[in-house]
């Protein structure tokens, strides 16, 4: 193995260990979340997952959970964080329709 599939390796599983929650639906909607779209993330995005982290859980779950509502885009800042936002419940929702 290459020494950045490696680093690439050992990032995906710092960020699967950092989605590992108090809070069980976020921890099953977030560990998915980097088992299957890790990949496709970019350096940007994964620093803005990576902000996302920071949240409490209840906060968190009620961003992803639609029941807080996603502040007005006014920044790149703002607009980077709703797109991840955005991201996580789609894969969460697909992950969802799969199942069924």
């Amino acid at each position: 193995m290459m020494n950045a599939e490696i680093l690439k390796d050992a990032e995906q599983r710092r960020f699967a260990w950092r989605c590992r929650r108090g809070l069980l639906e976020l921890d099953i909607v977030l560990q998915n979340f980097v088992l299957y779209q890790y990949d496709a993330l970019t350096l940007d995005e994964l620093q803005v997952f990576d902000a996302l982290l920071a949240l409490p859980d209840n906060e968190f779950w009620a961003l992803i959970n639609n029941t807080s509502e996603i502040a007005k885009a006014t920044g790149a800042k703002e607009k980077a964080r709703n797109a991840m936002i955005y991201k996580i419940k789609t894969a969460r929702l697909n992950k969802l329709e799969e199942a069924e």
